[in-house]
């Protein structure tokens, strides 16, 4: 495992858009990751959902049960409940029963469907709901100005994704996210998060500093070995950026999305990943600029949220 990656910064202030975009498509090809830096979210606004995150997660277990995930995906999520490598085998202490990732989280759906999300009461978190319905809002923003500059990078108007219907009613969710820094003699083995690639379009991560992240990207065929995993590093203000599922059954693995996973080092540790998911009815089906005869699609097509939902049953059971 090398010291970590230098990916690709992407500058969105750049009033040069093409430019921009075949940096996006370069980065997606070769790593499936990027930073993205001047995005217009002052890191004012990271630290409160960043307060809010902790006020919740300090919150009594049973407090937090009160919330726990509904059918709608939305809410919180207690340790040990998922796992997101379902192939791997665990290693650690055979007395234990539980092979689940290390980590407890919360979710929050679009604000346009804000009857399904669930909240903490105003008397133990005040500004809670406020604070993550802005920040989904302006990351939704963010995502959106990205999903443009890809659908540029494809040789597509930038107005694809609108097109074809992807943000009516997306299924875009921020995940706010836990890994304990104490660890039990049955957790030696285990991952904060296992091996596993997002399942939506982009994902837009931002973390507190601490180490844990990693990407493999030596093999980028996620069933196959070796596998070599480099640190992908923390960079002030940045969003970390990587490609999921659906893009890359759109572009047919021109874009990658790469397997990553996060450490269990013994040290807690916070993240908010932003999950821009296109809008359940949305076909996702080969571009025609990313299959030939000689290149056939690799995936049927699929109704986005049929792909989603399958991916969080396995994830879940």
């Amino acid at each position: 495992m090398s010291s970590g990656l230098s990916l690709p910064l992407i500058d969105l202030s750049s009033p040069d858009r093409a430019t921009v975009a075949e940096s996006i498509r370069q980065a997606c090809i070769e790593y499936g990751f990027f930073y993205v830096i001047n995005h217009g979210i002052g890191k004012g606004i990271f630290q409160k959902v960043f307060e809010e995150s902790q006020k919740f997660f300090s919150l009594p277990l049973e407090e937090k049960m009160k919330l726990k995930r509904n059918d709608a995906h939305r809410g919180y999520t207690p340790l040990y409940a998922e796992t997101l490598d379902t192939s791997t085998e665990f290693k650690g202490n055979f007395s234990c029963l539980y092979v689940w990732d290390l980590k407890e989280s919360f979710y929050i759906g679009s604000n346009s469907q804000d009857d399904l999300n669930q909240w903490p009461s105003e008397e133990s978190l005040p500004l809670w709901r406020d604070t993550m319905q802005s920040y989904h809002q302006d990351v939704m923003s963010v995502a959106k100005r990205l999903a443009s500059l890809i659908a540029l990078s494809l040789n597509l108007d930038d107005n694809f994704f609108e097109r074809i219907g992807a943000w009516d009613f997306p299924m875009a969710s921020v995940r706010l996210l836990h890994y304990p820094g104490e660890l039990s003699a049955c957790d030696n083995g285990k991952y904060g998060a296992s091996a596993h690639s997002d399942y939506g379009i982009i994902t837009l991560l931002v973390t507190d500093g601490v180490p844990g992240l990693q990407a493999c990207l030596l093999n980028m065929e996620k069933d196959t070995n070796p596998q070599l995993w480099e640190n992908v590093h923390h960079v002030n203000g940045a969003f970390i950026v990587n490609v999921g599922d659906l893009l890359e059954r759109w572009t047919n693995c021109l874009f990658r999305s790469t397997l990553h996973r996060v450490l269990a080092i013994g040290k807690d540790r916070y993240s908010v990943a932003f999950f821009l998911d296109p809008n359940p009815d949305c076909l996702v089906e080969c571009l025609e600029s990313c299959c030939s005869d000689s290149h056939p699609p690799r995936f049927p097509p699929i109704r986005s949220g049929d792909y989603l939902k399958e991916r969080l049953r396995v994830t879940y059971s």
